[in-house]
């Protein structure tokens, strides 16, 4: 076990004192070099980025901020993210430490069958719990709490309520460092955790107007979001909150998602409503199952390394690139690559008999699909219909029964877990749109695995190909801090542990 010292550590550039956690003792061995001092961390996600994105990407860029990173720092190429691979589970590892069977959030659209539809408490329990776009207030910068679902205590429950463990934003306030995330809903107060207080300063400007200015039909529009993000991110690392008004001090860990590589892989064709645009009309997504990007994604990719770039920039000319930890991954990936597998299927719901649609209480539809019964001592009924139908029904696999339960908690005792879990045939979304060549959800490799680099100028150069997890991420960040990683109840729960392999000297194929 750990043995925890706390050591106060007080600096003149740092507006607000810190403390870091230092544990030693029979499992002393640090992951992380502890001789490398990190006093700020750096958290990034480019939302559907693949391992093979960077590998492409710095090979025909190598002066590139991506480039610059790997020079020293570990790039571990076959990372994988959440099962399910949506951008709140996804996120969630990344900053918990755990998968959904620990902090309960499988999506940002699922169900809780003890909770309630908003507004409509009472009767029988079971309730839809949608935390997106779709929960904004009136003027799209906060959270109405008359859209939230109830819990059994008939109260709305807001996304971080929704969270069942501590997240790492938590434990570092605890130790009096200040925390600063930025995303792309008000929904992302997820990340506060429990408490509701996990982040100081967080920055959430809406990317999909309800029946407005949704940013996502095009690139450009998408990478001019994420530069409302980057500007906030900046102004945090020299000091203030993220409008740049009110000195505040410098985060301990800040961080942000990119958008506009995500965009760039999913949608058919590119919206820019710039007159006379360049990328209007044209295809997005990759040219190959070499993952070639298409020239909207490479735009996406371009904007979002640039945008890297300001931010380093922003870290050294206030001193302190050599004191942080700069991490990039991903929430998911996204698939399919190959653009000769897309099959738009339909939604399954509409595909199945009327009997078995009935049967369901909640499904949610991607490249995966989740299913809560009404009943669920139907299960193996409707997983051997869907088994029997398999290729009809674009299906590679069903989970249910013993098969789920290997996995995942046991939905008869977790009222958050679904009864049946439908894998598609690779590429196949089950969706009617006809905007979207690419999606993410699913357990595919596609959609897992994704882009992670660790980057610190006292790391050297490595690649690791042995499999590793973005639910590694979350302690890798607080040993590095000094702050013991079983802090987070996750990482308790799953026995996770910090990312191999950051010690030692220069591997270029480990």
């Amino acid at each position: 076990m750990y043995v925890k010292k706390i050591a106060v550590l007080f600096s003149v550039s740092f507006a607000l004192a810190a403390s870091r956690g230092i544990y030693a003792g029979e499992h002393s061995e640090h992951h992380f070099p502890s001789e490398h001092r990190v006093r700020h961390v750096l958290l990034i996600s480019v939302d559907g980025m693949h391992a093979i994105d960077v590998e492409n990407y710095i090979r025909k860029n190598p002066g590139s901020t991506l480039a610059a990173l790997t020079q020293h720092g570990v790039r571990y190429t076959n990372a994988s993210t959440s099962k399910p691979s949506d951008s709140f589970p996804g996120l969630l590892a990344l900053v918990t430490g755990g998968s959904p069977n620990s902090t309960g959030v499988f999506y940002d659209n699922s169900y809780d069958r003890t909770f309630f539809a908003p507004g409509k408490c009472g009767g029988t329990p079971g309730s839809e719990v949608v935390l997106d776009e779709s929960i904004d207030n009136s003027t799209n910068d906060g959270i109405d709490p008359a859209k939230l679902p109830l819990g059994p205590d008939c109260k709305p429950v807001f996304p971080h309520q929704f969270v069942r463990v501590n997240t790492i934003f938590e434990v570092i306030r605890d130790h009096g460092g200040r925390t600063a995330w930025a995303d792309k809903h008000p929904a992302y107060d997820l990340v506060n955790g429990p408490s509701g207080k996990g982040v100081d300063d967080l920055y959430t400007p809406e990317i999909t107007i309800p029946n407005g200015l949704d940013a996502t039909t095009s690139v450009v529009t998408t990478a001019a979001n994420d530069s409302l993000k980057v500007n906030a991110i900046i102004n945090e690392v020299r000091g203030f909150d993220h409008t740049g008004k009110k000195q505040v001090g410098r985060p301990t860990i800040l961080g942000m998602n990119f958008q506009a590589v995500s965009v760039g892989q999913k949608i058919a064709s590119d919206n820019d409503p710039r007159p006379q645009a360049s990328l209007k009309g044209k295809r997005g997504g990759y040219l190959d199952a070499s993952a070639t990007p298409s020239e909207v994604l490479t735009f996406g990719l371009d904007q979002t390394d640039a945008s890297l770039g300001k931010i380093v920039d922003a870290l050294k000319e206030e001193g302190i690139y050599n004191s942080t930890l700069v991490i990039v991954s991903a929430k998911h990936g996204q698939g399919p690559i190959d653009p000769a597998k897309v099959k738009k299927t339909g939604n399954l719901e509409d595909k199945v008999s009327p009997a078995i649609a009935d049967a369901f209480a909640k499904i949610t539809e991607d490249d995966v699909a989740l299913i809560w019964l009404k009943d669920q001592s139907q299960t193996r009924t409707v997983a051997d219909y869907l088994r029997a139908n398999q290729q009809a029904l674009d299906i590679q696999d069903v989970l249910a029964g013993d098969l789920l339960r290997l996995r995942f908690n046991n939905p008869l005792h977790d009222s958050r877990t679904p009864d049946i879990m439908v894998l598609p045939t690779p590429g196949a979304i089950y969706t009617a749109s006809k905007k979207k060549i690419a999606e993410h959800g699913g357990f595919s490799n596609d959609d897992t695995n994704v882009a992670l680099i660790v980057s610190h100028p006292g790391l050297g150069r490595k690649v690791v190909k042995s499999p590793v997890e973005t639910t590694q991420v979350a302690p890798t960040i607080l040993e590095a801090l000094g702050i013991d990683p079983e802090e987070l109840l996750a990482v308790r729960k799953e026995k996770t542990t910090p990312l191999p392999a950051l010690r030692g000297g220069d591997d270029l194929d480990s």
